[in-house]
Parts: C-alpha cells; sequence; structure tokens
C-alpha cells in the first residue's frame, strides 16, 4: 500500500511539472506570435509579374566557414571571403508543388514554399515556407562548385538566366531551369534544376564544357544552411518539442541524428558511400542525396556567426580540354512522406522518427494509413484504429477488469480488516493476504496487463505525433486540425470525464491519502490533456469508452456469477 501511494504522489507530482512546462510553451508561443511578419521573397500572387523584390541581407560570415574547402592532391586551396547575403538578383520558379527563390549568385535556394501545405489553416492563400533568409530567420540551400577550378572557390560564382520567373506550363510534367556562367578562359557551366510535377525531389546537375587550354577539375558540394531558430509550430503538445537537427544514414547506423549542439561540440565528417544528409524539424525536411554509386565527404559544423551547416562533397570531375562532363545531386525539401522518401534513398524514410518502438509504430502507421484509404477521413482511421487496438488486447484487458470487478467484491472485507488491525500494520498485511489467498483474488491482477499494453500506446502517440498527415487535417464539427489543440476543450474534458467515470467502476482504494489522489487524476489528466493534439485525445477519449465499456459488462458479469 504505501509503495501504491509513493507511485501515485510521483505521478501527480510529474504530471504537475509537465502542465507547467506547457504553461510556459504556451506563453512563449504567444510572444512569438507578436513579432511582426517578415519580406517575402516570393510573391503569394502568382499571377504578378512585377519587379523582383530585393532580400534583406544576413549577418556576415567569410568564404572559409560557409563554404566547404577542397585540398587537392598538388595544390592546397586557399580559401578567401566572398560576398554575404543574397545579391537581389533573385528567380522565382513555379511549380504544382514548390515556389522557389533562386540567388543568381551561387544558385542557391533562398526561399522555398509549398502551396501544397498552408501555413495556417484559415489563411489559404498562404503556402507553408520551408526555406528562407530574412531578418529573423536563415535557413537555405547551397550548392556549387569547389577544388583547383571550381566556380566557387573564390567566391560566389554569379549566373545569368534567361528570364526571372519560370511556371510549369499545364499538362507539362516536368520544369527545367538554366542558369549558365561563363569564364574568361573559355570553361562554360549550366547549372540546371529539373523540377517535376507534384514530387518535392529536386535534380541539380552542372554541365561543364572545358573550352579552355588546360584540364578542368572541379568538386560538386551541397549543404544545408541554417540557424537555431524553433521551427514553426514545432511543440507538439504536453511541452514536448519534436527533434530539430540533422541526420545522416551511414553503413553501421541506418540513421544518426545530431542536434545543434552536438554539431558545434562534436563536428562530424566521413566518407560514406551513396547515403544522404538532411536538416529535420517537424513535419518537414530538407535533405540532399548525391550520386549512390560514388563515395562522399559529409560533414555538420557550426561556423562563428552560429549557422549550422551539414552537407555533403563529392569526387572530382576532372575534363581534358575539349572534354564535356557533368556532376549532380538531388535535393528534397518537403513533408516527412515515409513513403515517397523510401523511393527516393534507402533509410530516408526513418527521418519520421518512432522511437525505440519504431517496429510496433511502423505497422500501426501502416494500418492507420488503410483505414484512412477506407474512410477519407484522419479522425474516423484514428477512431477505427483505437477499436482494432482494443480487439488486439481484448482478453488481456478482460483479465484486468475480472481482476478489479472481483476487488470491487471483496472491498467490504477489506475494509473490515484494515478497521480491525488498525493499530498493527503487519497483522493487517497478513490478514490481506490471507483474504487474496481465500478469495483467489491477486491485486496486482489488473496492472500486468496494463503494462503489457503500454508500448502499444506508446508506439501509437507517436504515430499521431508524427505523421505529417494529421496536419490541417479535419474531422468534424469544430475540429477541424487534428494535430492542433481543441479550441473549445471539449475532447479534454470528455476525456476526464471518461477517466472519472471509469474510477466509478473499480474499487476505492482502501488507504484515505490514495482515495484522494485518486480523485484528483481526472482534473489534473484533464488540465494536462487541454494543450494536446486533439487527434490525441480523441484516441484517448475512445479508447477510455471502450474500456469503460468492457469494464462494465464484465463488472456487472462477475457480480452475478461469484455472490458475495
Amino acid at each position: 500500500m504505501d509503495l501504491q501511494r509513493t507511485l501515485l504522489i510521483g505521478a501527480i507530482a510529474v504530471l504537475s511539472f509537465m502542465l507547467l512546462t506547457e504553461w510556459v510553451t504556451f506563453k512563449d508561443e504567444k510572444t512569438a506570435a507578436s513579432v511582426p511578419e517578415t519580406t517575402r521573397l516570393i510573391s503569394n500572387d502568382n499571377t504578378t509579374t512585377g519587379e523582383l523584390p530585393v532580400a534583406v541581407d544576413a549577418p556576415p560570415a567569410t568564404a572559409s566557414e560557409d563554404i566547404p574547402s577542397v585540398i587537392d592532391e598538388k595544390v592546397e586551396q586557399t580559401e578567401v571571403p566572398a560576398q554575404v547575403g543574397n545579391s537581389g538578383n533573385i528567380i522565382e520558379v513555379f511549380t504544382d508543388s514548390l515556389q522557389l527563390a533562386i540567388d543568381l549568385r551561387g544558385g542557391d535556394i533562398v526561399e522555398l514554399a509549398l502551396p501544397r501545405h498552408l501555413a495556417e489553416i484559415d489563411q489559404p492563400d498562404v503556402p507553408f515556407t520551408l526555406l528562407e533568409q530574412n531578418q529573423t530567420r536563415t535557413y537555405i540551400a547551397q550548392s556549387g562548385l569547389i577544388g583547383p577550378d571550381g566556380i566557387d572557390s573564390e567566391g560566389r560564382a554569379t549566373f545569368t538566366s534567361a528570364a526571372t520567373r519560370f511556371d510549369m506550363a499545364a499538362g507539362d510534367d516536368d520544369l527545367v531551369v538554366d542558369l549558365n556562367w561563363q569564364g574568361q578562359d573559355g570553361v562554360q557551366v549550366t547549372k540546371r534544376f529539373t523540377f517535376t510535377r507534384g514530387d518535392y525531389l529536386i535534380k541539380i546537375d552542372y554541365l561543364v564544357e572545358n573550352n579552355s587550354g588546360e584540364r578542368w577539375q572541379g568538386n560538386l558540394f551541397g549543404q544545408i544552411k541554417r540557424d537555431s531558430s524553433q521551427a514553426p509550430a514545432g511543440d507538439s503538445g504536453m511541452g514536448i518539442q519534436p527533434f530539430l537537427g540533422a541526420a545522416i544514414t551511414q553503413p553501421d547506423e541506418r540513421f544518426t541524428k545530431f542536434t545543434f549542439e552536438d554539431m558545434r561540440e562534436e563536428p562530424f565528417k566521413a566518407q560514406l558511400p551513396g547515403g544522404w544528409i538532411a536538416m529535420l524539424q517537424h513535419y518537414f525536411l530538407s535533405a540532399w542525396i548525391p550520386n549512390a554509386d560514388q563515395s562522399h565527404t559529409y560533414s555538420t559544423r557550426v561556423t562563428s556567426a552560429g549557422f549550422n551547416i551539414a552537407g555533403f562533397t563529392s569526387p572530382a570531375l576532372t575534363l581534358d580540354p575539349g572534354q564535356s562532363g557533368s556532376t549532380g545531386a538531388e535535393f528534397f525539401a518537403g513533408p516527412k512522406d515515409q513513403y515517397r522518401l523510401a523511393e527516393i534513398s534507402e533509410y530516408l524514410d526513418l527521418v519520421v522518427d518512432y522511437g525505440w518502438l519504431w517496429w510496433i509504430a511502423q505497422p500501426l502507421f501502416w494500418l492507420l494509413n488503410k483505414i484512412y484509404a477506407l474512410v477519407a477521413n484522419w479522425g474516423v482511421a484514428i477512431i477505427l484504429l483505437t477499436v482494432v487496438v482494443k480487439l488486439a488486447f481484448f482478453k488481456l484487458s478482460a483479465t484486468s477488469y475480472r481482476s478489479m470487478a472481483r476487488m470491487r467484491k471483496v472491498q467490504p472485507k477489506m475494509m473490515d480488516i484494515r478497521e480491525q488491525y488498525a493499530d498493527d500494520k503487519q497483522k493487517q498485511s497478513q490478514a490481506m493476504m490471507e483474504l487474496y489467498r481465500k478469495e483467489k483474488v491477486n491485486p496486482m491482477g489488473g496492472c500486468l496487463p496494463i503494462l503489457v499494453q503500454m508500448p502499444v500506446f506508446i508506439a501509437l502517440y507517436w504515430v499521431l505525433m508524427e505523421s505529417v498527415e494529421l496536419r490541417h487535417a479535419p474531422f468534424a464539427l469544430w475540429i477541424d486540425d487534428l494535430s492542433v489543440m481543441d479550441p473549445y476543450f471539449v475532447l479534454p474534458i470528455l476525456m476526464g470525464a471518461s477517466m472519472w467515470f471509469m474510477q466509478k467502476l473499480n474499487p476505492p482504494p482502501t488507504d484515505p491519502m490514495q482515495a484522494k489522489i485518486m480523485q484528483w487524476l481526472p482534473i489534473v489528466f484533464t488540465f494536462f490533456f487541454l494543450w494536446f493534439p486533439s487527434g490525441l485525445v480523441l484516441y484517448w477519449v475512445v479508447n477510455n469508452l471502450l474500456s469503460m465499456a468492457q469494464q462494465y459488462v464484465i463488472t456487472r458479469q462477475i457480480e452475478k456469477s461469484e455472490p458475495a
């Protein structure tokens, strides 16, 4: 009994701490929401053809920090400072899935928005911006050619473009955007972006023509540059912050994560075959996927200006005079669609991080996805998934409820023993054990089935939290987004009420302290669930209702079949 009391008090303390954490997070979000919007590079009006806006320069940095270096076997490259921030020469690209701003200096992607994913559900004309560079945030994708003759070795190359705006025409499956560079020695470089309808994967190729009289050599690099600011809508409720940082795959470790602190304290560098390197946040990611048939040097680092950089450098491309050649990589920027990511590169789907219970979470998500395909409503899919999970553990739950029902029947006898041996705890304990043996009651019988089910419940929690499919997914009535809290707190209140009714079906604790704590638990959990994403609260409400029904039936069966 003392152990049970200690556990309950500990649970209350943990829940109170997490509630306080959530309140602090809630206040911080409100404060952040008051910050004025920054100037966007991409216009929301796709029909506008006016002059391009000028971007705001980022904090200064040196080329030696911003751009990787390559040490040739014969010549050690000297790194020199380069221009900082956007050049102001920006071209815009619009497809059905992407809206981009590309800086002609370097050909870097300095803004990328996702028109299929809204920034806010009540703003249908404002797409979610994944990459951007402005006064408050830097998150861009850089690529170039470095090495002995690389066009970015002595400052970023400045390209020219045939137009300032490119649109994917109706009926076209692809859009090709070429940026051109001409060297004084006759070397010509075309940086080609290839976009595909309905996809977030961009193919970036460098086409090099060596019209000079000497051998040309350069190395492709690709990297993601980001500050340490929190991602928009990064909190998932309960004070839990989804992972924010870099990730990579290695032959001996399929999925390795690096927080920004990790990148600062222990920079990573290794030569690996194929693979990918990514920058992760809640629901979305950006990733470089170089040539799978080559080995590349992957690295993470933090510049003195505080920028976090994760990227790769490929083997050198060597061209004799008069030769032409190409090198390239793929860049993904979009939602964490694990099925599409699995098609792009091996283990890239692991960025949908279910933690150590992934082996349970993966089948649960597969089932949830299959149910959604039938009902076309993620809220209904969650309800039906809860029913399936409940049916899978029906016998275990029944065992637990039978144990609690029998405990309820012997409750008067337990109270008598407690009063009889109120001054002798040892005799009281002995009498209780004798009662349990005589009545064939196991006081812990209801605990083991619940413990067995907990991994499934935790795995399902991560499935619902990590699934981008639930972002801005409507359910019914007032629930128009299952990924955020219930705006009217109806579901948390229903969850608390169902928890209270479930307590009434269970035998009350004989210890007065435990009884008081149990009375407070529904209230504490109700406040605790106020900030939970409504999809998760929906699962708990349905699970509680099904448990109540099963427990009620079993309790009545025990009371009728086994007289006291």
